[in-house]
């Protein structure tokens, strides 16, 4: 289907909120780019906890109507430019972000929401990388990781987590300690952690390795992991949540600020054409199976990303 001549496209949309049953294959018009806009035909589109908690009910963005598509990370070729657009022409290949609509064979975003795909990166892992590689360069900046640091990363099997062991390495920490099930410690070692089991009794683990306290953490797991990240932090101020925000508030912890951009992108992206970072797919869906996929990331404790493929 060419968006010059074609009125529909295919992609997965909820009209209430729910289970991932109300997640179904929809039709719905073309969009079309704005000034400053960009269209981009979708090739992948990666699944984010973001997309789940927005079809729940949980997160309500302001001016979302149904029906939502969600998705706020992609890789296509651009297929469109609006007026005043420069620097992206039809075809280039690119990845970017949105807050809304990746789940679609097409998706229109602001032209600085894009950069240039790198010619290694495969379309799976382009589509699945500006979300978490963006969230993990934040939150290693807000805890100032740098030379010589000790850093507990929890829930470092997963998408962000896997780029924030790379990062906090690639940044000159010492030592990253990962937390993760046991099936994905020889993952973590092969990306330079040390793994340790989450659950009951981390701070005891993470104090075996590191006896005086870590002196950066950050929490992708919940508010038990955040608490133990706490209580082994050196520096209170260095402990950031990327899912615990009552229980942050709570601990008095500093909570995470800071925005997508361009820049930060094409840091992260930079550092993935010099070989620095890796991303592991763990599973990939067609567009109509856009509910099973959002399952498997609700089931947790997965290995690297979700993605899902578009074909038009």
């Amino acid at each position: 289907m060419n968006a010059d001549t074609a009125k529909t496209m295919r992609a997965a949309a909820f009209a209430a909120h729910g289970p991932a049953e109300v997640l179904r294959p929809v039709d719905l018009p073309v969009p079309e780019p704005g000034p400053g806009e960009v269209r981009v035909r979708v090739r992948a589109a990666g699944v984010m906890p973001f997309d789940i908690g927005l079809r729940k009910g949980e997160i309500r963005p302001p001016g979302a109507v149904f029906p939502v598509v969600p998705g706020n990370e992609f890789a296509g070729t651009v297929d469109a430019t609006g007026s005043g657009v420069t620097g992206f022409g039809p075809g280039d290949p690119v990845l970017g972000f949105s807050l809304l609509g990746s789940y679609a064979q097409y998706v229109v975003v602001p032209a600085e929401n894009l950069v240039a795909k790198p010619d290694a990166m495969e379309w799976a892992v382009a589509g699945g990388f500006s979300g978490n590689a963006q969230g993990a360069h934040m939150a290693l900046s807000a805890m100032r990781v740098g030379a010589g640091d000790t850093v507990l990363i929890n829930a470092a099997a997963g998408g962000l987590g896997t780029l924030a062991v790379q990062l906090a390495r690639a940044w000159g920490a010492r030592t990253v300690i990962g937390t993760a099930s046991e099936p994905n410690h020889d993952h973590l070692r092969a990306l330079g952690a040390i793994p340790v089991t989450y659950g009951e009794g981390l701070e005891e683990r993470v104090r075996a390795i590191a006896p005086e306290g870590v002196d950066a953490a950050l929490d992708g797991a919940g508010a038990e992991a955040l608490r133990a990240s706490a209580a082994v932090a050196k520096h209170p101020d260095r402990v950031i949540t990327m899912v615990a925000t009552e229980e942050a508030r709570r601990l008095g912890l500093p909570e995470l600020t800071g925005i997508r951009t361009a820049a930060r992108l094409t840091e992260m992206t930079q550092l993935y054409a010099k070989g620095v970072l890796r991303v592991h797919i763990r599973a990939q869906y067609a567009l109509d199976q856009a509910a099973d996929a959002q399952r498997e990331v609700e089931r947790g404790h997965g290995r690297g990303k979700v993605i899902l493929t578009a074909s038009v």
